[in-house]
């Protein structure tokens, strides 16, 4: 904990002076409320957070204020999970895991509030929790929870994490909040000091980046444009379209959003598609396009001369590549409800295959959890080995539809080699008329970040340009460009 903290003195406000305590209301506040509900479900039955939070806001209709503190406590909790179940721990009598889990999430929230929120009251978080848990019905925990959080924030300051030399797997669980499997992966994979960069990475919030849509406005206009409402606003260093507007903001109420100049997307994400390089007249084939941001994107590369072909499995999720394209008033993008791990021979029979293929694929996406944390709780390692088979079908399947001479780009937010280079090389070596495109055949801007392989890799902790000591700052995503030879066949 930083002087800072303990000098704020948390714990020593507690015994509070009268001003320090809320006035009483009749039950807990809505947003706290919600929270331990979400977190509650993400736990219990490893519910998606955006999905639960989503749903249980529009089901609230609190005023926007309110809404954002119930984001921040959901995220926020869920992203600091590990270190919380650990300090609460130090505290208890008994195995944290074996009480009820709404019980668990009052505490985990109500922890939270104690240690990472300054503009709450130590006294007010563990009132509200009391409050919460008597409202869901259980009114025999009330006194339990009482009990804890207030010894928390008395104590809580005081109680010391593994240190990284000397306990590194135990710093980067509890301190850094990672599940015990995960940081086994990440020491082995980077070793302690970057494992522990990356895990400090992956805690901190995103920045808020939009891509302009060129075919509306250029990123000087858009970024002069964006400026007046977000003064952080810069460019992206590598994705030509990217502007990078800082850490807070929503992007959905913009003016520049609603006119169909920008859509948010990370910069790595936007990199996916800057490789792709896809040209005028190009017919392209995006095998799993929802929610379609990358389809949008091709699309405005392509200005109308040209063609995206958009698939997704879920219908509804479909749905969303429609609304996208036409905020954006771009055409030329079709969509079609398609599973892209069967075969897609019918798809190139009536204009011929397609000349570049993008697969986006699903994954683990490990390598956004700024801004997905309950994806590091929800997964569990055996279900890389399902993910891996999954992305080798859909790789499978839309390499058949790739003309000869003619590109595939395969890209995950993911940082597992088994569903990187794993699948990669597993393809490679079944296809001898195949080829993995060089780092000189890459967009300038992109081979700093190609290695000797073909393979480009980001993490938000690698250093950036031009200052080394600065932070490249993107979500963590791996893609590799394979080109078909035109003269042979598999």
């Amino acid at each position: 904990m930083s002087d800072d903290r303990k000098k704020g003195g948390r714990g020593k406000r507690w015994p509070g002076r009268k001003k320090d305590t809320p006035k009483k209301t009749a039950g807990p506040t809505a947003p706290r409320l919600i929270a331990i509900r979400v977190v509650e479900r993400v736990q219990r039955a490893g519910a998606y957070a955006d999905l639960a939070l989503h749903h249980a806001l529009v089901q609230s209709r609190m005023p926007a204020a309110d809404r954002g503190l119930a984001t921040e406590l959901v995220y926020g909790t869920l992203r600091w999970r590990g270190r919380l179940d650990y300090l609460i721990q130090q505290v208890l009598d008994r195995d944290l895991s074996k009480l009820e889990p709404l019980v668990i999430s009052a505490l985990r929230v109500g922890a939270y509030q104690l240690f990472f929120s300054d503009r709450i009251p130590a006294n007010a978080a563990v009132d509200e929790a009391v409050r919460c848990v008597r409202a869901m019905g259980l009114e025999r925990a009330t006194g339990f929870v009482n009990a804890v959080l207030r010894r928390l924030a008395r104590e809580g300051e005081q109680i010391a994490f593994p240190e990284l030399d000397a306990d590194p797997l135990g710093h980067l669980v509890h301190a850094c909040s990672l599940p015990e499997w995960l940081a086994e992966r990440w020491l082995e994979q980077y070793g302690a000091e970057d494992a522990a960069k990356l895990a400090r990475a992956m805690n901190e919030p995103a920045p808020v980046t939009v891509r302009v849509n060129r075919t509306r406005t250029t990123r000087a206009e858009a970024l002069a444009d964006l400026r007046e409402r977000h003064p952080e606003a810069r460019e992206g260093r590598y994705a030509p379209d990217a502007i990078v507007l800082g850490r807070r903001g929503d992007v959905g109420q913009d003016p520049a959003f609603v006119a169909g100049r920008v859509s948010p997307q990370d910069e790595a994400s936007q990199l996916v598609v800057e490789l792709l390089d896809p040209q005028p007249g190009d017919r392209v084939l995006d095998t799993c396009a929802a929610p379609g941001t990358k389809s949008a994107a091709i699309a405005e590369r392509l200005a109308g001369d040209g063609h995206v072909l958009a698939l997704d499995r879920h219908a509804r999720r479909l749905r969303l590549v429609g609304r996208g394209i036409r905020r954006l008033g771009i055409g030329g993008v079709a969509t079609l409800e398609r599973d892209a791990t069967k075969p897609m021979h019918e798809l190139a029979a009536e204009n011929g295959p397609f000349d570049r293929i993008l697969i986006d694929a699903p994954c683990s996406g490990l390598g956004s959890l700024r801004r997905n944390p309950d994806a590091r709780w929800r997964l569990r390692p055996e279900d890389l080995e399902d993910l891996a088979r999954v992305q080798r079908e859909i790789l499978e399947s839309a390499a058949a539809v790739l003309r000869p001479g003619g590109s595939l780009v395969y890209s995950t937010c993911t940082v597992t080699p088994e569903e990187n280079e794993a699948v990669i090389r597993g393809f490679m070596a079944t296809r001898a008329s195949w080829r993995i495109a060089g780092r000189d055949e890459a967009p300038e801007a992109l081979r700093e970040l190609i290695d000797d392989d073909g393979f480009l890799r980001v993490l938000p902790h690698m250093p950036g340009r031009p200052d080394p000591e600065d932070t490249r700052d993107m979500d963590g995503f791996f893609a590799v460009r394979l080109v078909r030879n035109p003269k042979q066949d598999d």
